[in-house]
């Protein structure tokens, strides 16, 4: 007789036990393998998705095909032909809860492939050090495919979450995401989720502890233009177009400088202050040989980047550029190419909470210590992502990628990820899907609800 022959008895029942155990231990040591999973991590690295011309549907079909194997639902949307957006859902027993959405984009920024030590999609592994050279390794592919693996290893472990949990990764991100996380936002796929918290992408650290942010600087992109009558390039004479636009330059270039002096010194973080860059200038009358030299342009342009932290007074900044930067009376004029509010739509300042205010954020806190591993300070973030699409919806939303022990290497040459980093980030995702997909909702006071 076979040991586990008939349908009772205690050696039946301990064989079922057993057999259970065994594939949970043999899906576990297969989830956990180190090779397979960077295997993967290079699969997706090695498509070549930066912009201007992502191959996006090689990307989808790889997320779509990775969504399968863990029994995750998938849907393609595609608000714009030829940008598809790929949406996964691990279904959660209650579903009238707030959902978790797990947010990346696919594409990246180009590269200067001659100024790489290895090609910027081959994901090279280095045996010595154990990084992985690719473009996206930090920006932001390593986050999509750690969102993946943390739930291949809940899955193995027996794991249900309690309320839906969902993984977009959006097109466009790196031109501004109005075609992916803008379209997406204001889609009745998006209403029907029922989102309460979104991650999304941050910063690598230098250092031991994680980064996190809770809201980003807005882009002001400034075009300010000087005019004046053209003369000869002999003559000396005011209000010149190339004078006037240099003394707005200069005055620019000392508000610049009195707030990189606040990051030199310590007083306040670099995502703190206002930024201005000039990024372009423009002025001269061409000829066939490159400009005419003696004749004074009647017309001249700059154009500037201006990030503006959500602390900052915006109607103050808006009165400075008219008045100091490109006032009227010197012949100034001024327009924003693009300028995205500080704000919400609800007119408060477009940032998520980092106190007990705001459950999120304790959760979050919380399985962060789980993995045995740090924050250092909330921050805001330098630059744009996508998650300002939904803190301008009045959503929570924390940045955040597990790179500690990393320079910060994304859209610079021989961007990479250390091997032993990544991994641990998957673990890390692993504690925050859980403790997010296992929290469970309470009804609050009165009291309690007006201070939330």
């Amino acid at each position: 007789m076979s040991f586990c022959s008939g349908k009772h008895g205690y050696y039946h029942d301990l064989c079922v036990f057993l057999i259970t155990l065994i594939l949970i231990v043999t899906a576990t040591t297969a989830a956990e393998d180190p090779s397979t999973i960077l295997s993967r991590f290079q699969q997706y690295l090695q498509i070549n998705t930066a912009q201007p011309h992502p191959n996006y549907y090689e990307a989808a079909e790889f997320i779509i095909s990775q969504a399968k194997l863990l029994s995750l639902e998938s849907q393609t949307l595609e608000f714009v032909k030829g940008k598809p957006l790929i949406l996964l859902k691990w279904p959660g027993n209650d579903p009238t809860l707030p959902s978790i959405l797990l947010n990346s984009h696919t594409d990246v920024v180009p590269s200067e492939h001659h100024k790489w030590t290895h090609p910027p999609f081959s994901a090279h592994l280095d045996s010595t050090t154990g990084n992985i050279f690719a473009r996206g390794s930090q920006d932001m592919k390593c986050v999509g495919l750690q969102y993946l693996e943390a739930i291949r290893k809940l899955k193995a472990s027996g794991f249900r979450p309690l309320r839906n949990l969902y993984l977009s990764f959006l097109p466009d991100e790196e031109i501004g995401g109005n075609d992916g996380a803008g379209k997406f936002v204001d889609s009745d796929v998006f209403a029907k989720m029922n989102v309460g918290i979104v991650l999304d992408e941050g910063l690598a650290s230098p250092t031991d502890n994680y980064r996190a942010f809770y809201g980003e600087r807005s882009p002001w992109w400034l075009v300010v233009k000087a005019v004046g009558a053209p003369g000869h390039g002999a003559k000396l004479y005011d209000n010149t177009a190339m004078e006037n636009l240099l003394k707005s330059i200069e005055i620019i270039r000392r508000f610049r400088a009195a707030q990189f002096d606040l990051v030199k010194a310590g007083q306040k973080a670099e995502g703190e202050v206002i930024s201005v860059n000039m990024v372009f200038l423009k002025a001269g009358t061409p000829s066939p040989s490159g400009f005419v030299m003696n004749l004074q342009p009647s017309e001249a342009q700059a154009g500037f980047d201006i990030r503006v932290p959500p602390t900052a007074d915006q109607a103050s900044l808006e009165r400075r550029i008219a008045d100091e930067w490109a006032p009227a009376w010197r012949n100034m004029t001024f327009e924003f190419k693009q300028k995205v509010s500080v704000n919400d739509k609800f007119g408060r300042p477009a940032v998520t909470a980092v106190d007990s205010s705001n459950i999120w954020w304790a959760l979050f806190e919380e399985a962060i210590i789980k993995a045995n591993a740090r924050l250092g300070k909330p921050e805001i973030f330098p630059a744009s992502t996508d998650a300002r699409y939904f803190r301008e919806r009045g959503l929570p939303a924390i940045g955040f990628s597990p790179m500690a022990n990393t320079p910060i290497l994304l859209h610079d040459h021989n961007e990479f990820l250390n091997k032993d980093e990544y991994l641990k980030g998957i673990d890390v995702y692993e504690s925050i899907i859980k403790t997010y997909a296992s929290y469970i909702q309470y009804q609050r006071d009165d009291a309690s609800r007006e201070e939330l």
